[in-house]
Parts: C-alpha cells; structure tokens; sequence
C-alpha cells in the first residue's frame, strides 16, 4: 500500500477550538468549509460537536453533508442561498444563513415558510466581495423583522486584511460596521481567525475561527496566539528508493536542481496529485527520519526528491514528515508563495487516518 497519508489529530483540534474560545469570551462557529480545510467535514464536526457552539459551512451541499452525519449543532450557510427554492431545505434542516444580498431579501419576504429562520446579516464594511452597502443595512434588518418570517438577526461583516497586524483598514471596516448597525439591537460576529488571535480590541459575540481550528498561522510574522496553536494535520510518506549521485548530476523534472557535491537522493511517495504544491522549491523544509532536511528539484505527481546526504540515519522506508508539527505548514506555503489555507484545501488522494477521538 502506498504509504503517502494526512494524520489528523482531533485532540489539537479541539485545543484549537478551546483557544479561540479562551482568546475571545465569545461563542464561536467552527468553519468546516472546503471539507473542514481538507481535513475531513464529518470528521471534525464529530470531533466538536460536544463543545462547539454551532458550524459554519460555505453551502448547503456542505451543510447537509453534516446533517446526513447526525451533527445536530447549528450549521450558518456562509454564502446564505444561490436560489429561492433552497429555503425549504433551509427550514427543514433548521440551517442558519447569511443574507448578504437584497434579492436574498426580497426571496425570503415573499417565501411561504412553516417556521421563522435565523438571518446573519452582512454588511460589506470594505472588503466588496459580498454584503449588504451600509445605506441598506438599517432597512433590511427592518425588512426582516416586518417580514415576520425571521426568528433571530446577528449582524455581521469580514475582514479584508486582518492577517496585516500593521494595517489601519480593519479599523476603519468596524468604524463603517458601527455606523451602519447604529440603532440595532441584536449579536455581532466579526472575527475570523486573523482577528481573533489579533485584533483583541474589536468587540464579537460570535467569532468564526477557519484556519487556526487546523493549528496553521494566518499571519507571515510571529504572533502570540499563533505560537499557542498545535498543528492538526501531519502530512507524511515514505522513502522508496536511494540514490546515490556524483557530483554535476541534475535531478528530477527540468534539472531544476544539480548536485554541487557528492550526495545522497531519497525519493518520497508524495507529489502535486496528493496536493503537496507544485512550485515548492528546492530548500523546502521536511523531516525525514527525524531530521530536518530539505527538497530537491521539482515536485512532480507522484513523487519528490530530498536531501539524505546529511541524515546518515535515513533509508529505504524511512518516515518523512511533509508538514505537520515539526515542519509548519505555513513554512511549507511560504516556499511555494502560497497560503496555509490552499495546501490544505488541496489535499487529495491521500487517505485520512484519525486520532484523539
């Protein structure tokens, strides 16, 4: 069997869970989109359940993934629905959603539905992918309650550039936010990991924490709440064949990298197809054999080449760590100039093996 495989540790998922909830005071929706960021939806809902507050998930499809899994926690539609005729689902599965547009508005206003729903209203306080413009904010929200076909209201935005600790422009989105919700008396969420773990001053009942859940970093710089997360996901494989190289010879796909020295070459069961990225360059960190070493020349579909010439220890069928907790995927992404969030959604072909259950 192919040794290539995502090992999930559900117990640093829930430390995660419990951080975000410690950080904030407030109640907090698990993001589980994109099959919980490549580490299995059902899974880590299962996994959190117990504890959690509630789940946010992209879209229906999602959101009924999990229902049909027996989760019975709240489940917030993020993208709210893409037609009417979705709302009969939403009721039935007793689905939170996001109204971030006013045809979303007026769909709900003239639906027949057998029970009131619960609206998360987004307002778009800068970013300007979805919500609401701050001149309709007031209104829809009293729409809504006219409507008599709204259970609850929280008022909601998202922000553009949270992950820069540096920026003034998360400020201004919650000065648009508390302008527009003036007047309103209802719950508010606006953090997503990047403000959880680094804008404590800005007020949130609820937070939606995504991609600390998994224990990767959104920021490219130390940060506090970062250091205190474990890493969920160890992504691993196995040396299936040595090579050992004179001088001058290239390796791999376009002799991308060429041996300066006499080396040792092991190559690893792992490539693009299983998602590990493509550009990664030569000098990307892994851990073979329990020792940190390096990639060499181009990742190709199914296999990639590192750097045994120093670990002595290191052979045929030792264990080689892609990424996981000792080898930080957000240092993995950041040689390939890419995003913790993109290799992990990426992941594929690999099967999941669970612990900490």
């Amino acid at each position: 069997m192919r040794p290539a495989r995502a090992l999930i540790d559900l117990q640093a998922l829930r430390h995660n869970y419990q951080l975000a909830r410690e950080v904030t005071g407030a109640k907090a929706l698990a993001v589980v989109k994109a099959d919980a960021y490549g580490h299995g939806a059902v899974r880590v809902a299962q996994a959190l359940e117990a504890e959690a507050d509630g789940f946010a998930v992209a879209c229906i499809e999602e959101a009924l993934e999990l229902r049909a899994a027996g989760i019975r926690a709240p489940v917030l539609l993020l993208e709210g629905f893409f037609e009417a005729d979705e709302l009969p689902l939403i009721i039935e599965h007793d689905f939170w959603c996001v109204v971030h547009s006013l045809w979303q508005l007026e769909a709900i206003e003239h639906a027949r539905l057998s029970k009131p729903l619960t609206v998360w209203l987004k307002l778009d306080s800068g970013m300007h992918r979805v919500g609401l413009h701050p001149k309709d904010y007031h209104e829809a929200y009293q729409r809504l309650l006219a409507s008599g076909k709204v259970a609850k209201i929280v008022l909601m935005s998202h922000f553009a550039r949270a992950d820069e600790l540096d920026c003034v422009r998360s400020n201004e989105q919650v000065a648009v936010f508390e302008a527009a919700r003036q007047g309103l008396s209802a719950e508010v969420s606006l953090r997503n990991s990047p403000s959880v773990m680094g804008w404590p001053s800005v007020s949130s009942d609820w937070v939606r924490p995504g991609i600390m859940l998994y224990g990767a970093t959104p920021f490219g710089e130390d940060q506090a709440i970062a250091a205190r997360l474990q890493p969920v996901m160890t992504l691993e494989s196995k040396v299936i064949s040595v090579r050992e190289l004179p001088a001058g010879e290239p390796v791999g796909y376009g002799a991308k990298f060429i041996t300066p020295k006499p080396m040792r070459i092991g190559v690893v069961a792992m490539g693009y197809a299983d998602g590990y990225p493509r550009h990664a360059p030569t000098g990307t960190p892994v851990l073979v054999a329990g020792q940190r070493s390096q990639l060499l020349g181009r990742v190709s579909m199914d296999m990639l080449c590192v750097d045994l010439t120093d670990v002595p220890q290191a052979g045929l069928g030792s264990t080689v760590e892609l990424w996981g907790k000792n080898i930080l995927a957000s240092d993995v992404a950041a040689a390939a100039e890419t995003i913790p969030y993109q290799i992990f959604c990426n992941l594929r072909r690999v099967p999941r093996l669970y612990s900490g259950a």
